[in-house]
């Protein structure tokens, strides 16, 4: 009964935000609690949503503040040499502007944290795809799949659960992974072209007026709200596309947000912020104290040296406390889907009926039904739950058949690109939020091409030999 439940939770919700019928943080929250009970378990509903609150209060904390930190790091300028060099390959042309998103996200992603991965990709490229009408949709499916396979160096997350889980050393799961994750990256490059061509045939390919110096052209574009100085944008139809750049909507404020004339620039400060990030995201990687703390550290500290004056630090935080509030109000709602979950037995009892269902036959074979269970598992569930509740019982079921422990651990990482739009996870919100995207349409978008990438990876594995 459980199990029906909770497929049924889970579709309910799915059906009703691709479908725009209810919004996201809504469905977060009425659908587990109806569910709850229906279960016969709605007096238990407070001690489940305060447990799964609990659990992602640090989630909520860490982006609250890596949205101020970071909101501040594009206000003073940090990130606008990115953009600019970003622009230059770009050109103006929506197929290198969605490579160049896939490769932005996928070196950014090193840090190994979806969050931030995030913010900065966004925030380099949304004017540019707003520029030129492009699609925001394959922005955040690009991001999200070139972040997932990035996802699994062994400071991101799921490695190191899976190592922790069947007690293996990271480094023996990842190292031998890494062709099939240069494949699965590689193939997320190939789509982002041919997404890219898609968009060029729409659009057609812009272009800005010859005559025009290399500095307005770069200020028309990263200051692509009103006000950029100076610009004309002309259009070459490529392939009988038809379609107008956008040259200006409510979305103006937003758009001046990298304008290279804003006040908020610190120019003089730029190596201490870049000294200051450098040295978060080692201490992040190194672990030196718990992300939420060093990013609330940073923050303060990046607000107290830039804007010294207090109304300037106040009206910082302002101007990112939209996105704040968005972000953390949803993740606080998706710890009700989750403590619903969790909390009733509905994940346990799913994940066991999904392992029982494994014929007896595919035993030798258990690193490839890992690898392809990996998609939906870690799609409806968080990566603990997969990684410490059902990893171990595969790895078992493996064991018997012979397959190690190793290929069983490489195989679980197969889903990652898939996981990274899962509504359980918190930073995909702020990929939707930051590109206003509704995540209805995101996850209508990404999740058959993100599914395909899980499979080049795994099939790469096989040819491999490492899964």
């Amino acid at each position: 009964m459980l199990t029906i439940l909770g497929f049924a939770m889970i579709a309910t919700f799915l059906v009703l935000i691709m479908t725009k019928k209810m919004s996201p943080i809504a469905a977060l929250v009425l659908i587990p609690a109806l569910f709850c009970v229906a279960a016969g378990k709605g007096a238990h509903l407070g001690d489940y949503v305060i447990d799964g609150v609990t659990g992602l209060a640090p989630t909520a904390a860490m982006l609250m503040f890596a949205i101020v930190y970071f909101g501040v790091m594009i206000d003073v300028g940090l990130f606008d040499p990115v953009v600019r060099g970003i622009l230059r390959f770009c050109k103006a042309d929506p197929m290198r502007v969605v490579v160049g998103t896939a490769a932005l996200a996928a070196i950014v992603s090193l840090d190994g944290d979806g969050s931030t991965t995030f913010m900065i990709t966004v925030s380099a490229m949304y004017p540019l795809y707003k520029r030129l009408g492009m699609s925001l949709v394959v922005m955040t499916g690009v991001a999200a799949m070139a972040n997932g396979v990035m996802n699994t160096v062994p400071w991101g997350g799921p490695t190191a659960r899976a190592a922790t889980a069947l007690k293996l050393d990271a480094a023996d799961i990842f190292v031998p992974m890494i062709p099939a994750l240069l494949v699965g990256l590689l193939g997320v490059l190939g789509l982002a072209y041919v997404l890219g061509l898609r968009e060029r045939r729409r659009l057609g390919a812009l272009r800005i007026a010859d005559e025009e110096s290399a500095e307005t052209k770069e200020t028309v574009l990263v200051g692509a709200g009103a006000g950029a100085s100076g610009g004309r944008l002309g259009k070459r139809p490529v392939g009988g596309g038809a379609g107008e750049a956008d040259g200006g909507d409510d979305d103006g404020d937003l758009l001046k947000g990298l304008d290279p004339n804003r006040p908020t620039l610190r120019p003089r400060l730029y190596w201490f912020n870049a000294l200051l990030t450098g040295t978060l995201i080692t201490a992040m990687i190194l672990e030196l104290l718990p992300i939420p703390v060093l990013f609330l550290l940073g923050a303060a500290l990046a607000l107290s040296v830039n804007y010294p004056r207090l109304p300037d630090q106040k009206a910082r935080i302002a101007a990112h406390a939209d996105n704040v509030l968005n972000v953390s109000g949803m993740v606080f709602a998706a710890a009700v889907f989750t403590g619903v979950l969790q909390g009733t037995g509905m994940i346990d009892s799913m994940a066991g009926r999904l392992v029982d269902t494994v014929p007896e036959g595919l035993g030798p074979h258990m690193a490839l039904v890992t690898g392809v269970l990996s998609l939906p598992l870690t799609y409806f569930m968080s990566n603990d739950g997969f990684y410490f509740g059902v990893l171990p019982v595969l790895a078992e079921a493996g064991a018997a058949h012979g397959v190690t422990p190793l290929e069983m651990a490489r195989a679980s990482l197969v889903g990652q690109p898939l996981h990274m739009s899962s509504p359980l996870v918190p930073a995909v919100y702020v990929l939707v939020g930051m590109a206003r995207v509704e995540f209805g349409d995101h996850t209508r978008f990404v999740v058959k091409w993100a599914a395909l990438t899980c499979l080049l990876i795994l099939t790469a594995g096989i040819l491999f030999g490492t899964i």
